[in-house]
């Protein structure tokens, strides 16, 4: 099973879409919540230049984007390889 982490947001409704979405693959996934900043904020800048919002879900490293890039990836058929589905 592929690493899956997500970068989210209190209150944000896209990264509770993007958490439904992996739940209902049966996905296990790391969050981390960079509402107030800090150190994983950072971390995510780095990881996914130019990332401005959250949701940001990677998969072994590879940024996906938010919750509209991971849902349309979805509808082409492309998340659940990713997923090891």
């Amino acid at each position: 099973m592929p690493r899956v982490e997500i970068y989210t947001k209190w209150g944000c409704p896209y990264c509770v879409a993007a958490k439904t979405l992996l739940d209902k693959k049966g996905v296990a996934y790391e969050e981390y919540d960079i509402t107030m900043g800090g150190p994983k904020r950072a971390e995510m800048l780095e990881r996914v230049p130019g990332a401005r919002t959250v949701p940001q879900v990677l998969v072994d490293g590879e940024a996906l984007g938010g919750f509209d890039d991971v849902s349309a990836l979805d509808r082409q058929g492309g998340l659940d390889a990713k997923l090891g589905l």
